[in-house]
C-alpha cells in the first residue's frame, strides 16, 4: 500500500510573508509598465469651469490663464478589468510529497499576482473554492488583499471541494467582464465543464497545480496517509480521488481552456512569468 503525506510545512511570520509575496510581485511584473496612480484618472478628457469644493491641485492653469476664469482638468478613470482569484481550498491541496504543497504554492502565486494586478490598477477579489465562505469583493486595497492573504493561509485538512458549484455561483454575479485567475489541482467532477461556462464571458487561465505523488498513485485501491505535525495516519481510496494529468489536460484543451502547470517539485517562477507575458495577461 503506497504512502504520502499530508504536510503541513512551517508557515512564514506575518513580517517574511509581506516580503515575500512582495518579491514574488516584482518578478512577475518585471518587463512590464506599471501605473504609479491607484484610483486616479490617467487620460486627460477636458477642462471645464471650476465650481467650489474642486481640489486646487487639479486646476488647469494653462486654460485658466488664457481665459481668466479657473478651470480644473477632468480625466477618464483607466478601463482594467477587476481580477477575481478563485483558490481551491479543499483538503486534497494540502497533500504533499516534498517541502511545499499545492495549497501553499497556490496562496503564493496569488498573492503575488494580487499585488501585480493592482500595480496596474486593476481591483483584485477572492473567492476560496472549498466548503468555508470566502469570498471578498474586488478592491484597489492593499490592507484588503493582505487580510484575506492570511485568512487564506489558515486552512483544514477535512474542507470538501466546492469548485464547481462556486464557479457556477461566480458567473451570474460578475456585473462586468472580470480577468479570472482559478487555483486548483481540478480535483472536482464538473469543474471543467464549469471553467468552459465561465470562460464564455470573461477572460479565464486556470492554474493547475500537480505534486508528482499523484502520478505515481495507482487508479483504485487505498492509500495510507500520515499527517506530518501531528503523525495521524488515515487510510482512503484513490478511487476517483486521483485523476491522470494526461487526462486532465486533454479536457481542457478540448474545452478551449487557457492554463498553465505548475509541478510543486519544479521551478515555476520564470515560467509563470513567460505565460503571463506571452498572453499580455497583466495588461489587460
Amino acid at each position: 500500500m503506497p504512502e504520502f503525506t499530508q504536510q503541513e510545512a512551517r508557515p512564514l511570520d506575518s513580517r517574511q510573508f509581506h516580503i515575500a509575496i512582495k518579491r514574488l510581485a516584482d518578478s512577475l511584473s518585471y518587463g512590464t509598465d506599471r501605473s504609479p496612480f491607484l484610483g486616479q484618472g490617467l487620460e486627460y478628457v477636458q477642462s471645464r469651469p471650476y465650481v467650489p469644493g474642486d481640489p486646487v491641485k487639479a486646476i488647469d492653469w494653462r486654460v485658466t490663464a488664457r481665459t481668466g476664469l479657473p478651470h480644473i482638468k477632468e480625466y477618464e478613470s483607466p478601463k482594467s478589468l477587476p481580477a477575481w482569484f478563485v483558490v481551491d481550498t479543499s483538503a486534497s491541496m494540502t497533500l504533499s510529497s516534498g517541502v511545499l504543497s499545492k495549497y501553499q504554492i497556490a496562496c503564493q502565486i496569488a498573492g503575488g499576482l494580487a499585488l501585480a494586478c493592482l500595480d496596474r490598477v486593476s481591483p483584485v477579489g477572492i473567492l476560496g473554492a472549498g466548503s468555508r465562505d470566502l469570498r471578498v469583493k474586488p478592491s484597489l486595497s492593499r490592507e484588503t488583499i493582505f487580510q484575506w492573504l492570511h485568512e487564506l493561509r489558515q486552512y483544514s485538512f477535512d474542507e470538501s471541494t466546492q469548485l464547481s458549484e462556486k464557479l457556477l455561483q461566480l458567473n451570474p454575479s460578475l456585473p462586468e467582464r472580470s480577468l479570472l485567475f482559478v487555483l486548483s489541482d481540478l480535483h472536482h467532477p464538473g469543474a471543467v465543464d464549469a471553467l468552459k461556462l465561465l470562460g464564455c464571458h470573461h477572460d479565464l487561465v486556470l492554474i493547475l497545480l500537480r505534486d508528482p505523488a499523484e502520478d505515481t498513485l495507482p487508479g483504485a485501491g487505498f492509500l495510507r496517509g500520515r499527517e506530518v505535525e501531528s503523525g495521524h495516519t488515515f487510510t482512503i481510496s484513490s478511487r476517483k480521488k486521483f485523476t491522470s494529468l494526461e487526462g486532465i489536460t486533454t479536457a481542457l484543451k478540448s474545452a478551449s481552456i487557457d492554463h498553465f502547470l505548475v509541478q510543486t517539485e519544479r521551478p515555476f517562477l520564470a515560467p509563470l512569468r513567460l505565460f503571463l507575458q506571452s498572453r499580455n495577461l497583466l495588461a489587460r
